[in-house]
C-alpha cells in the first residue's frame, strides 16, 4: 500500500478511529489493527514532517535531512529553535537524557508551573523536545493507548540508513517530485508540490529539469487549465473496482483543487465548524465507488454501545440511489467488524439515510 500512496498523514482525531488507520482500511479492507505500529517496531517506518505529521517508509529517511537542517537553521517553526537556543543547558539535559536512560515523554521533562493554555501552549521542555525532533536529533514513535509521542535515540532507527549517504537538497527534492508523480499518477505542479509540502520557488525549476531528462512527462488533461505531469509509461487501468470510505486526511483528498478538479467534488473538513454551520457533519468521509466519489457520510464509532454511527449520509449528483446505498451498507458493516463493533445505527441527516435504514433491517 505504502508503495502506492507513498505517506501516510497522523492527525489526533478519533471520533472514528485514529484517522492514520483508515488509509489502510480504505484499500486493505478487514486487517490487523496493529500494521502500523508493528512496521514501526520493525524498522520499516519512522515519524517525520512531510505531508504534515507522517508515517514514512524508512528508505525517504534521507530524502528529508534537508528539512531536519532547515529546522536547524530555524526556517521552521523559529520559535521552537529560540526556545532551544535560550536553553542550551536543557536542550542538552534532555538529548542526555534520552540517549543515556531510554526513550521518554513530554511529561518526563515537563517545566511548566499551572495550569496548560491552548492546544499550542508547550513548556519548555516540550518545546526542546520537538526541536530535538524537527532536527532529526532524536526520533519518536506513538504511543498507542494515548496517541502521545515517545522519544526516541535515533538508533532505533535500522543502521544502514541512518549511515545512508545524505543527497544534496536538490536532489532529494528531485527525488519527492518524482514520487509525488508515482502517487498521484497524473498531476498539476501544484498537485506535485503539495503532496510533500515543498516550496513552489524551489521546486519548479527541478520540474522542469525531470521533464528535459525524461523522468517525467507534460501532458494536457481535457478540462485543465494547467499542465499536468506523469511517470513515463504509467499505466491507465481499464476500469476501477473499488469501494472505500476515506479519511478527511487520506492523500486521494489532500489537495482539495485536485480533488475538484478530478471529481468534481467540493470537500471541507468540518471538526472546527460551529455545529450550526455545518453542513454536513462533524466527521465527514468521502465514499468512492469505481472511479467516482458518490457520497459523504458523517461517522461516528460509539465504542461504548458498540456501535457504528452514521449521523448522516449524503449522495452527490445523478447516482444510482439504491445501488450507492447498497455499497455503502456492506462498507459500514465491513467497518464495523474491522473496528470490533456489534452494529450499525443510521441517522437522519442526508437523502442517503432512509434507504440505508432499510438495508439496515434487512440483516
Amino acid at each position: 500500500m505504502l508503495d502506492s500512496v507513498g505517506l501516510i498523514q497522523i492527525d489526533s482525531v478519533n471520533v472514528l478511529v485514529r484517522s492514520q488507520e483508515l488509509p489502510l482500511f480504505s484499500r486493505l479492507g478487514n486487517h490487523p489493527r496493529s500494521l502500523i505500529p508493528d512496521a514501526t517496531d520493525a524498522g520499516e517506518l519512522f515519524e517525520y514532517w512531510c505531508h504534515e505529521a507522517s508515517h514514512l517508509p524508512i528508505a525517504m529517511h534521507p530524502l528529508v535531512r534537508w528539512r531536519m537542517e532547515e529546522a536547524k537553521n530555524g526556517s521552521m517553526w523559529p520559535g521552537l529553535r529560540r526556545v532551544a537556543k535560550s536553553k542550551p543547558k536543557l536542550v542538552h539535559e534532555i538529548r542526555d537524557r534520552i540517549f543515556n536512560d531510554g526513550p521518554i515523554v513530554a511529561g518526563d521533562v515537563r517545566t511548566r508551573v499551572g495550569p496548560k493554555g491552548s492546544w499550542w501552549d508547550w513548556d519548555e521542555g516540550k518545546a526542546i523536545l520537538e526541536y530535538l525532533f524537527w532536527t532529526g536529533e532524536i526520533t519518536a514513535r506513538r504511543r498507542p493507548n494515548d496517541f502521545a509521542r515517545v522519544y526516541h535515540a535515533p538508533t532505533v532507527l535500522p543502521a544502514d540508513v541512518l549511515n545512508a549517504p545524505t543527497p544534496s537538497e536538490s536532489d532529494a527534492r528531485r527525488e519527492l517530485l518524482l514520487l509525488a508523480a508515482r502517487s498521484t499518477g497524473i498531476a498539476t505542479a501544484n498537485d506535485l508540490i503539495d503532496y510533500h509540502r515543498q516550496k513552489p520557488a524551489k521546486v519548479r525549476p527541478l520540474l522542469a529539469e525531470l521533464v528535459a531528462e525524461g523522468s517525467l512527462e507534460t501532458v494536457r488533461v481535457e478540462g485543465w487549465k494547467d499542465l499536468a505531469y506523469m511517470a513515463p509509461g504509467v499505466a491507465r487501468p481499464r476500469t476501477v473496482n473499488t469501494r472505500a470510505l476515506v479519511s478527511p486526511f487520506d492523500s486521494l483528498v489532500w489537495c482539495r483543487p485536485r480533488i475538484e478538479r478530478l471529481f468534481d467534488f467540493h470537500y471541507r473538513i468540518e471538526i472546527y465548524t460551529p455545529a450550526p454551520k455545518r453542513i454536513y457533519g462533524y466527521y465527514v468521509l468521502p465514499f468512492v465507488v469505481g472511479d467516482r466519489i458518490v457520497a459523504r457520510v458523517d461517522l461516528k464509532a460509539d465504542r461504548q454501545s458498540s456501535v457504528l454511527i452514521a449521523n448522516g449520509a449524503f449522495s452527490e449528483p445523478e447516482i444510482d440511489i439504491a445501488f450507492v446505498a447498497s455499497e455503502l451498507m456492506q462498507e459500514l458493516r465491513d467497518m464495523a467488524t474491522w473496528l470490533g463493533l456489534d452494529s450499525v445505527r443510521i441517522g437522519d441527516n442526508g437523502d442517503l439515510t432512509s434507504p440505508l435504514k432499510k438495508l439496515n433491517r434487512q440483516k
